[in-house]
């Protein structure tokens, strides 16, 4: 993999650490306006998950970065994007389901969030990005809203 810089999130944290990983799946996006994102297709993504705190765990890890692999690659990878809960087609074909790549970085996030405030030491994913193509990105950034602690 290239080493990349991605773009940076303001914060206080002592802690900032940032995972980059790459998973494998396919999509189709369920509106005609799509064009050709309409058809199933597939896409080799490139992710990178900033996540910060300020207290380490009881291992020395604001989190074990095979912790953030192990929560996307075991639900995204080699899959059928269309075909998780997240992006399940609703009967009212709500656009925020589809699986977009701003669905996509929102869904991540939310699935790393959930994880995040189950332990103890309160780490936050700040930010998100998915890249579908080499030139073609999506940054999702929480607000603090977003948080439940």
């Amino acid at each position: 993999m290239i080493h990349q810089f991605y773009p940076q999130v303001p914060h206080e944290y002592r802690y900032e650490l940032n995972k980059d990983m790459q998973l494998a799946a396919a999509h189709f996006i369920p509106a005609a306006a799509a064009g050709k994102c309409a058809n199933v297709h597939g896409h080799t993504y490139v992710i990178n998950v900033t996540i910060a705190g300020d207290k380490l765990d009881q291992t020395g890890f604001l989190v074990d970065f095979k912790t953030i692999k192990e929560i996307v690659h075991d639900r995204f990878d080699h899959s059928l994007l269309n075909e998780d809960n997240a992006f399940a087609e609703k009967e009212n074909g709500d656009p925020e389901t589809f699986p977009t790549t701003e669905v996509v970085a929102r869904t991540i996030w939310e699935t790393i969030q959930r994880e995040l405030d189950e332990r103890m030491n309160q780490p936050r994913c700040l930010q998100v990005l998915v890249r579908e193509t080499p030139t073609s990105y999506v940054v999702y950034r929480a607000r603090e809203g977003d948080f439940t602690q």
